[in-house]
């Protein structure tokens, strides 16, 4: 089944507080000090505007919302700097709620409309209507859908084209509507005098899971927790339940989070150094400081000494005694000496002609935030493996969470999930059932490094720690964009493979990585498939926006190419697990996940080229979803749908948490009952 993506997008801005911890910043931001981001959302003129956002690596989040005049909005991560170069791309700023636009007059080449799908579902705010459409008149036709209720009612709604990657794909409401009563028949009309009508259908209408019995738990998790406390979690779990568990350590550690210590020296941008140590800054880099001094006799030469964890540049001067020595001759200089245990650059690629003026002592700092008993020293990622038989002779889930720093819920999803199937093996005959027949693997962080850093440094932080950066690109004001997307880090369909959305610049949000597999996060992920082959299905746990996705995830732009479609009896299987998994997430608190954020990626969101799921399918044959937990909320009041944002507070995070991990007991159950072709 077809899904909506975009079909055109505008550079609306609707800052969103964060509600986690904010980054650390001086009240006045000096030049070591990066530019404040914020979560905005933009929006976009056309598919092509959209296009330009990913190719340029803008940090768009996973919320992509069709607007009904055209446009298309998008959630993403900016700071000024960004925002403003945004614009030459086609972004401008737009009013919150853009009003319905008027059909085009005169068009009248539309023959046929076939609705593809008109679905109601009921959810804890009321009844509401979703339909997806083709039009024989493509993106020029204007489609309209009039709907009756069961009791009488009637309602209208515009449509909006879907063209992706200059290719037309159908139309669709801009969002689920609001109905009041649940929506029997619908009838799409064009502005060609085309019409058809369809009987709607229950959404999702999965298939039940086996019922647990009284005195079920849940409701385990009371706080959001940074990667040392999820690790402590799962070994107490392990601790706990030692015959149905193992604790794995995967085998490739993370670079850590810890980074070498730097200060910038000078006036930016002529006459500025940046010094960084050899040693990372938890290593020793943190005790190093610098001065610049100038001597009291004329015609004295450039000298850079060192003194204990002092290093003094004593500033050339000419035979009156002024000072000439130019930014780049001091970086020259510092690296010229030996001994010394740090390193010096100019200032981004400004060529450093600027005469340095004297500095005072100036500490060097890593400008990392958290407590000392967070470690600095490579991390050890574990999984936790459930089930009475962990021998590989029962059908593998892998389910793993934050390869997306930023996305505090996800990890929580998969902790509640292994506490209920742990606590309740002993008295519900369901969950034993699922712990018989199941091998379940478990990975709450993915990027340990990269939640730190988001935890206590740049909550926005999509990406982990590992700076592959030039001296050019490393300055300390640039120290919240480094980093790789590690979810555009794997072998298929990737960047280097030719498809489109990720990036090769390294402070980009989509920052593929100098390489496939150059993480030790994707690796560790990898290595999961191929030590233990009975896996056979795989959970990747995402935020925001609401999504339930799985292969292909990424096209080439040209053509608009996917990776290979999974035959048509592969699709109703993934789109028939998902109307189930779906069914039991809205048995929670009523969260239903829109029929048209569920499809395969390159459907129903964006092109992701070197995504996870790719290549667990691809190359492993593991069925692999994606959730995208985090569903817009309705208000009433304003009958408009709201986003929830990566760290919302708690009581939503927990109520998301609560309702996925349902969802993720619940593929369990689907693989409990699979049988290999």
């Amino acid at each position: 089944m077809r899904g909506l993506r975009a079909s055109a997008v505008v550079l609306l801005i609707v800052v969103t507080a964060f509600t986690g911890a904010q980054p650390s910043a001086p009240a006045v931001a000096g030049p070591s000090d990066p530019e404040p981001a914020s979560l905005v959302t933009l929006s976009v003129p056309d598919q092509a505007a959209l296009e330009r956002l990913v190719a340029a690596g803008a940090d768009l989040t996973e919320r992509v919302r069709p607007q009904p005049d055209g446009s298309i909005q998008i959630d993403a991560v900016v700071t000024p700097s960004q925002l403003d170069a945004l614009r030459p791309l086609g972004a401008r700023l737009a009013p919150q709620s853009p009003p319905p636009a008027t059909p085009e007059p005169g068009i009248t080449r539309d023959r046929q409309v076939v609705i593809e799908r008109a679905v109601w579902y009921k959810s804890r705010d009321g009844h509401f209507l979703s339909v997806e459409a083709f039009s024989g008149g493509a993106q020029a036709a204007t489609l309209t859908v009039t709907w009756t209720g069961a009791g009488g009612a009637t309602g209208q709604a515009q449509m909006i084209a879907y063209v992706d990657a200059g290719k037309y794909l159908g139309h669709q409401l801009a969002t689920p509507i609001f109905t009041g009563e649940r929506a029997v028949k619908v009838t799409v009309t064009s502005s060609s005098g085309a019409e058809t009508r369809a009987n709607t259908k229950e959404w999702p209408d999965g298939e039940q899971p086996d019922a647990t019995g009284p005195g079920y738990q849940k409701n385990f998790i009371t706080q959001y927790m940074p990667p040392a406390q999820l690790n402590e979690r799962i070994k107490a779990l392990h601790q706990r339940y030692p015959g149905l568990t193992d604790l794995i350590e995967l085998p490739y550690k993370t670079n850590g989070y810890r980074r070498h210590a730097q200060a910038l020296i000078g006036t930016p941008p002529g006459a500025a150094v940046v010094v960084t140590s050899n040693a990372y800054g938890s290593e020793g880099g943190n005790d190093l400081a610098v001065e610049l001094v100038v001597p009291a006799t004329p015609a004295s030469p450039l000298r850079v000494t060192l003194n204990g964890k002092q290093i003094t540049v004593s500033l050339a001067t000419n035979a009156s005694g002024a000072r000439v020595s130019t930014a780049a001759q001091v970086a020259a200089a510092i690296n010229a000496t030996p001994g010394l245990p740090v390193k010096a650059s100019v200032y981004r690629t400004d060529p450093g002609a600027g005469v340095m003026v004297p500095a005072p002592l100036t500490q060097l700092d890593d400008f990392l935030n958290a407590p000392p008993d967070v470690s600095r020293a490579p991390a050890q990622v574990l999984a936790l493996r459930i089930g009475a038989h962990r021998n590989g002779s029962r059908t593998g889930v892998l389910a793993y969470a934050q390869e997306h720093a930023r996305e505090w819920v996800t990890p929580l999803v998969t902790i509640e999930a292994a506490e209920r199937l742990l606590r309740n093996h002993a008295t519900d005959a369901a969950t034993r059932r699922l712990l018989d027949r199941t091998d379940i693997f478990i990975v709450p962080t993915v990027n340990p490094d990269g939640a730190n850093y988001s935890f206590y440094d740049f909550n926005s932080q999509r990406k982990n720690m590992t700076n592959h950066c030039p001296p050019q690109q490393s300055d300390p004001a640039q120290r919240n964009t480094w980093g790789v997307d590690v979810n555009r880090n794997y072998a298929v369909g990737s960047l280097s493979d030719g498809y489109f959305g990720a990036s090769a610049n390294c402070v980009s949000g989509t920052y593929a990585g100098p390489a496939e597999h150059s993480e030790p996060e994707s690796r560790n992920v990898i290595w999961l498939a191929q030590r233990y082959p009975n896996i056979r299905f795989a959970m990747n746990v995402h935020s925001y926006g609401g999504y339930f996705m799985w292969p292909p995830g990424a096209y080439k732009l040209d053509g608009r190419v996917t990776l290979p479609r999974p035959s048509q009896q592969q699709l109703e299987y993934f789109m028939r697990s998902a109307r189930t998994i779906e069914q039991a997430i809205a048995a929670e608190r009523g969260t239903v996940i829109w029929p048209q954020q569920t499809g395969p990626v390159t459907d129903v969101l964006y092109s992701a080229a070197g995504n996870s799921a790719d290549e667990l399918w691809y190359d492993h044959g593991i069925y692999g979803w994606d959730f995208e937990v985090g569903a817009d909320l309705w208000n009433p009041q304003t009958r408009t749908w709201q986003a929830v944002g990566f760290q919302p507070p708690f009581n939503e995070g927990h109520a998301e948490a609560m309702e996925f991990a349902t969802g993720l007991i619940s593929l369990i159950g689907i693989a409990a009952s699979y049988r290999a072709p």
